[in-house]
């Protein structure tokens, strides 16, 4: 989808079709292997970490709590994983969608970041001035500006059969930019941070004048722990 093919942002205009209120929540996959070893993953398909286990399984218990019935995921395991887990707690299957893969994080890929900054020293202070635009072979920001569009209009969508309640799993990479394109932004910076399990939440709603009333209530919001587990620390 090109600039001139499609609308220019996920905003107001974009959601008038809608029928009825959704909310939109989009959620980072639980802690995996490739986390807890501090490497830059991209499209390594790293499986989940006993801890995002949990942490999916804590997603899924409040996610069912706000009445989601349908789920979409990307491919990848520490996202699939998660889905299957969050969809069971829902009730429903999860859905894969190649459009919700993590970015491609090029010549970085299964290294960590100091090993980066030793390795590559030019490359990285461009890095983090640039973000992954600086790194060769990574996924370029026009990219994922339009892989972002076309994964929201692949939610608006799928929100008329979903009840209204639509949750989406997918990568901390691929997230920022789900975010940025409802604002229109086509740049890295600024970053957000969003944790493993993060919870970002986007209510769309109807109005009589044609653009949707448009409202991020939740942003990189963690689930408490279930009832039956523990309180964690650390």
């Amino acid at each position: 989808m090109s600039a001139d093919s499609g609308p220019s942002s996920a905003d107001s205009s974009f959601f008038s079709s809608l029928e009825r209120e959704t909310a939109f929540f989009l959620l980072r996959h639980g802690r995996s292997e490739g986390n807890a070893q501090r490497i830059f993953q991209g499209r390594l398909d790293c499986p989940l970490h006993d801890v995002g286990l949990r942490q999916a399984r804590d997603a899924g218990a409040w996610l069912a709590g706000q009445g989601v019935t349908r789920v979409v995921s990307s491919p990848l395991k520490r996202a699939s994983e998660t889905a299957a887990i969050v969809a069971e707690s829902c009730g429903t299957r999860p859905e894969t969608n190649e459009l919700f893969r993590e970015i491609d994080t090029g010549l970085f890929t299964g290294h960590g970041w100091d090993e980066c900054a030793s390795r590559y020293p030019d490359i990285f202070a461009e890095f983090e001035a640039r973000s992954w635009d600086a790194v060769p072979g990574a996924e370029s920001s026009e990219s994922l500006y339009e892989r972002a569009m076309a994964a929201w209009e692949a939610l608006r969508d799928l929100a008329s059969g979903s009840g209204g309640r639509i949750a989406a799993v997918s990568h901390g990479g691929f997230l920022q930019w789900m975010v940025r394109a409802t604002f229109g932004s086509r740049s890295w910076m600024p970053l957000f941070s969003i944790a493993n399990c993060g919870i970002f939440e986007l209510f769309a709603q109807p109005t009589a004048a044609g653009p949707a009333f448009l409202q991020w209530r939740r942003l990189d919001f963690v689930a408490p722990p279930r009832p039956s587990d523990p309180v964690r620390g650390g």
